[in-house]
């Protein structure tokens, strides 16, 4: 496996061109760090995020948190910049590259052989894994190698997703499951706006009934209860690393019924949301500035 390791500068953009390594046949590392380090992209580039500290904006809507990872599709993520303090690491390639990069692991069982979009939980492993890339900067082919086989075990959990989505075919229902993520990384970074099932199905390009249809199948909960999780985990979120009250956090998670709030809040992590913030040891550090 060849790579070639990129740091850009605190405050810098660094542009990539996909063109340039469809020729060369190598993955691009890139290690960011420090407030305003962005990325820009040029082509069709598959990528692998994973913010170390801080937090990373994925093209105009994603922001990825420390704790998550996250593969994107070219066309939803030509821009990436680090937010605060930010340390990230980024694999990226063309489909070819990663077809030849990933056909090194035909031998691991239970992994994917190709990157799906999708957000993960980047557990302590990975962090060290993605750790030791950072520290490398130059000769680090099995570190990155190590990251990849970390992912593409974490992917093999979407397989079964895949062959639940409807289509007579796999390249059929994976076509369908990567609509449906299109919209789940919607939902991930738009959790508290005001969100319909028409206008998530125009997203996915399906009719309301049919998304409704296909989302229930592959993940095995609507739309809807999609949206109330990932509401409560951004409630959640909030409540450990901010300054805001309670009742503010109901609303910036998209909550504008209080009691509704609490009900829910308490079903999902059998505790209130008051009991959870004292737990946190009050309020956070993060400022009311850096949320979102």
């Amino acid at each position: 496996m060849q790579i070639v390791f990129h740091s850009p500068v605190p405050g810098g953009v660094l542009e990539l061109s996909s063109a340039a390594y469809a020729r060369s046949s190598k993955l691009a590392v890139v290690v960011g760090g420090g407030r305003g380090c962005a990325l820009k992209l040029d082509g069709e580039f598959v990528a692998i995020w994973i913010p170390l500290r801080g937090r990373l904006q994925l093209g105009n809507d994603a922001l990825l948190h420390s704790g998550e990872a996250c593969v994107t599709e070219p066309e939803t993520c030509q821009r990436v910049i680090g937010r605060g303090n930010a340390l990230w690491v980024g694999i990226l390639g063309t489909a070819d590259v990663w077809r030849h990069a990933l056909g090194r692991l035909v031998d691991l069982p239970g992994v994917v052989k190709t990157l799906l979009p999708a957000r993960h939980r980047a557990d302590r492993e990975l962090r060290r894994l993605a750790v030791a890339v950072a520290r490398a900067k130059e000769g680090g082919e099995l570190q990155v190698e190590a990251v990849l086989e970390r992912i593409c075990t974490l992917q093999g959990g979407l397989v079964e997703a895949i062959e639940r989505c409807p289509g007579r075919t796999h390249a059929q229902r994976r076509h369908v499951f990567a609509r449906l993520q299109r919209v789940c990384h919607y939902l991930d970074a738009n959790c508290h706006l005001e969100l319909d099932n028409d206008a998530l199905a125009r997203l996915a390009n399906y009719s309301p009934w049919h998304f409704i249809r296909a989302f229930r199948a592959a993940y095995g909960e609507t739309p809807h209860a999609y949206l109330v999780r990932r509401r409560l985990e951004r409630a959640c979120r909030l409540l450990r690393g901010s300054h805001l009250a309670i009742s503010e956090v109901a609303l910036a998670s998209g909550f504008e019924n209080r009691c509704a709030f609490s009900r829910l809040f308490r079903q999902r992590f059998g505790t209130t949301a008051g009991a959870m913030r004292r737990q946190a040891g009050g309020a956070a550090r993060a400022p009311q500035s850096a949320i979102r």
